[in-house]
């Protein structure tokens, strides 16, 4: 059971990849990539994306306090990493890929329209961490394709097809289905 240090690194297994929705300073539509990422509070129901200010989606998020998060499946990965290498000052990202923009429902950011899974959030606040700013949005809404849900009305990972980046290798990866039920397979550890 010997481990070997690699060092202090942003590793954690798996970054989701999130794509980031907002608006630019023109109202042009504008995605971002982000793999730093995650559910933050269950109430109110908040996740947290972390942004370099560098990006135009830093300054899209503090000046309108709104986003989407767009869940991209396993067929959009070409399209998903293209939003985190180019820069959407001079790059319109949704006219380049061919994917749909659209106006989230109850807030002031778009949604990629063929990805399944969206949401829609509010700015509850942000954090400084080094070069990043930690933006937590409360979920305002979920929205999910109809074609990605199961016959019990939730959604589906297997249809929804969802991938992780490895920010060791650089790579994206899939899923590859249940290993186990939980909040049950542990108990038998003490049967």
């Amino acid at each position: 059971m010997t481990k070997r240090s690699i060092g202090p690194r942003t590793l954690l297994y798996p970054h989701p990849d999130l794509i980031i929705g907002t608006y630019g300073p023109d109202g042009r539509p504008d995605a971002m990539a982000a793999a730093w990422g995650g559910i933050c509070s269950s109430r109110p129901p908040a996740v947290a994306v972390s942004v370099q200010k560098v990006r135009q989606t830093y300054e899209n998020l503090m000046r309108e306090r709104e986003f989407t998060i767009s869940i991209p499946s396993a067929d959009y990965v070409r399209e998903a990493d293209y939003f985190g290498i180019v820069s959407g000052r001079d790059t319109d990202k949704f006219a380049a890929t061919g994917l749909t923009p659209v106006k989230g429902d109850l807030v002031n950011a778009p949604y990629v329209g063929e990805l399944p899974v969206v949401l829609e959030c509010r700015l509850l606040q942000t954090v400084e961490i080094g070069m990043h700013t930690q933006f937590i949005g409360e979920i305002l809404d979920v929205k999910v394709d109809e074609s990605v849900l199961g016959e019990d009305g939730k959604p589906d990972i297997e249809k929804i097809r969802p991938f992780a980046y490895d920010s060791m290798r650089q790579e994206y990866y899939g899923f590859s289905g249940v290993l186990a039920k939980a909040f049950s397979v542990g108990k038998e550890v003490n049967r």
